[in-house]
């Protein structure tokens, strides 16, 4: 049975959203993810902000409380039955316990036990990384593996195969060897 790696920050959950959405009430900004051209969020917010955009990531609680993506959870239960599923995503302070808490909340046929928590997810043994960062999709596609992109603006310079959403991937895959 082949293995899929699946992220989970803008790709199961709309991380983006909650994250944009405290920045733009302290800031008063319009930040949105369609504005966000590169990786590097820092780039897209006012000044006085920089780098500070990634402290929002640290609040307790934002992770608790993001939404799944649409038809995440239900393409996600459907592929449990051909594949090893198993959610590979990079944390920061807090987020290690929200995530095991999201994932025992809105996936428990995955389960906290199939979530791996790395910042280098080429490492982990898979057969295909479903995945946004840039980053991410060009190391795992270097070892030679399917790396496949949950296309946003930010990642449109990565040669992967790419999908809007959910229902696109599980049809991609059904005609994946």
């Amino acid at each position: 049975m082949k293995t899929l790696l699946i992220d989970m920050d803008s790709v199961i959950c709309n991380l983006m959203s909650e994250w944009h959405k405290r920045y733009n009430e302290d800031y008063n900004d319009d930040l949105s993810v369609d504005k966000l051209l590169c990786w590097r969020s820092e780039d897209y917010v006012k000044a006085e902000c920089g780098e500070k955009i990634y402290d929002y990531l640290d609040e307790p609680g934002l992770f608790l409380h993001l939404e799944p993506l649409p038809y995440a959870i239900d393409v996600l239960k459907r592929l449990c039955n051909h594949y090893d599923v198993l959610i590979v995503t990079s944390s920061r302070t807090y987020a290690y316990t929200e995530k095991e808490l999201w994932v025992e909340k809105h996936l428990p046929f995955i389960g906290k036990r199939n979530l791996i928590f790395s910042h280098r997810k080429e490492m982990i043994r898979g057969d295909l990384l479903f995945d946004d960062a840039p980053h991410n999709l060009v190391a795992f596609s270097k070892t030679g593996r399917t790396a496949v992109a949950m296309s946003y603006e930010y990642n449109q310079q990565v040669d992967v195969p790419r999908v809007s959403n959910w229902l696109e991937f599980e049809k991609w895959l059904s005609t994946w060897k």
